[in-house]
């Protein structure tokens, strides 16, 4: 629901929260009248609108990331609780180690056997070199046959082999060990990153595997904002443009940063990329996996008049998008900015009311840029669905302030319907009581 289906249903209300009405009864003949309506409106403005894109964000931590495990095992210790800054390197759970401590004590034993062999190997290998130097020693004296020193040639050739073979089984009793031994070392998982600790799911005793979820672990002094562009969006909003974030949560406080970053590549489908705003968040306003409201600011537009997002009225019965403007009004009271819904200012004498198409050249977060009307001229803000009934199109005026049409544009549409049904309930309880 927008704020103009809002302003409809409050300036329809028996009790109206701002003070407009269905208006008078005003004759017209005899034995007949009318209603006339009561309204609101400001004077438009002359000035540059800054032109803005609002969108909506997720908070993310710095360098944030999941913590999995990286074998199968039951959950021994827990170390850290939610909330815990832990540093790079330091243990936050362990899991049962026996039967992957046993596989590394079998693997290291099998890196003995090797190592033995090949100690085998090269005293075999040896051994038969210092037998193949006396051969060939002999052989030059013509003291032993050539069959002979063949024969110890290949000894030699056969112990050098065997000694290839053993020393390679060594290495791979080595690698056996080492990934053995990494696979024990896994069973301490420790912080990847520096950071604070979030989202716990792990509990002694439970089962994990590398698919189970343990920790978040993310800066929160230095966050970031993730926003989707359109295909659209990316020929104006560029890297280095302002961001303003606010959350309801966060109250009147506005955080800004910076377009950091933005994906070059559109998602199958939806035809949109993500941008990421860096975001100081030393105050602690911000917290991961946070819905925000963000509004990035890339330029301004070029000297229009300038009139209030609430004045827009699409007409029921045109269609047309267009304005209430009040033509022959002038400044006879001072526009106000606050109402008294007990005792409102008074409304001014009937004033003639004219639509007027328009276009609208700029859309700012509460403000529209548009040509049709001029500075000064003084537009209807709430109200305007009241003067679809009117028979001479004529209305009585309060003149509003640009500030209390802006904070009206600003409230929540539940929190405007809450306070005009706060006032109806109010009010049937009065008239209860009073009979």
């Amino acid at each position: 629901m927008n704020f103009r289906s809002i302003l409809y249903i409050i300036t329809s209300a028996p009790l109206l929260l701002w003070g407009c009405s269905s208006g008078d009864q005003v004759p017209v003949g005899e034995g007949m009248s009318t209603v006339m309506p009561s309204l609101e409106a400001v004077q438009a403005q002359y000035g540059s609108l800054p032109l803005e894109e609002r969108l909506s964000g997720i908070v993310r931590a710095g360098n944030q990331v999941e913590i999995y495990p990286r074998v199968t095992a039951p959950v021994v210790e827990v170390l850290v609780e939610n909330g815990d800054v832990v540093e790079e390197g330091e243990p936050l759970v362990r899991l049962e180690s026996r039967e992957f401590n046993e596989r590394v004590i079998q693997a290291r034993a099998n890196l003995r056997v090797s190592e033995a062999r090949a100690r085998q190997a090269e005293a075999r290998l040896n051994e038969l070199n210092n037998q193949l130097r006396r051969q060939e020693s002999l052989a030059q004296q013509n003291l032993v046959s050539d069959v002979d020193l063949e024969s110890i040639q290949a000894q030699v050739a056969s112990a050098e082999a065997d000694l290839e073979l053993v020393l390679a089984q060594v290495d791979q009793a080595e690698s056996a060990l080492s990934e053995q031994q990494d696979i024990l070392d896994r069973t301490v998982i420790r912080a990847p990153i520096s950071g604070t600790v979030g989202g716990r799911s792990v509990e002694m005793g439970m089962q994990v595997n590398t698919n189970s979820p343990l920790f978040v672990i993310g800066d929160l002094e230095r966050t970031k904002v993730i926003v989707n562009l359109t295909e659209n969006m990316l020929r104006y909003v560029e890297i280095g443009h302002t961001a303003r974030i606010y959350s309801e949560t966060m109250g009147d406080t506005l955080l800004y940063g910076d377009v950091s970053r933005i994906s070059p590549f559109l998602a199958r489908g939806s035809f949109s990329t993500e941008a990421e705003i860096d975001i100081s968040n030393v105050s602690g306003l911000l917290l991961p996996g946070m819905f925000v409201t963000v509004d990035i600011l890339y330029g301004e537009s070029e000297q229009t008049t300038l009139i209030p997002l609430s004045a827009l009225y699409k007409h029921p019965r045109t269609g047309q998008e267009g304005i209430y403007i009040v033509p022959g009004f002038g400044m006879e009271t001072e526009p106000i900015t606050d109402v008294d819904t007990d005792n409102p200012p008074p409304l001014s004498d009937p004033a003639e009311v004219e639509f007027r198409t328009i276009e609208v050249v700029a859309r700012g977060r509460e403000v529209a840029g548009v040509t049709g009307v001029q500075s000064g001229d003084w537009v209807v803000t709430v109200g305007q669905s009241l003067m679809i009934g009117s028979t001479d199109n004529r209305a009585r005026i309060r003149a509003a302030s640009w500030e209390r049409i802006m904070s009206m544009q600003q409230i929540q549409p539940e929190d405007l319907l809450r306070e005009v049904m706060s006032r109806d309930f109010s009010a049937g309880f009065r008239e209860t009581s009073g009979n």
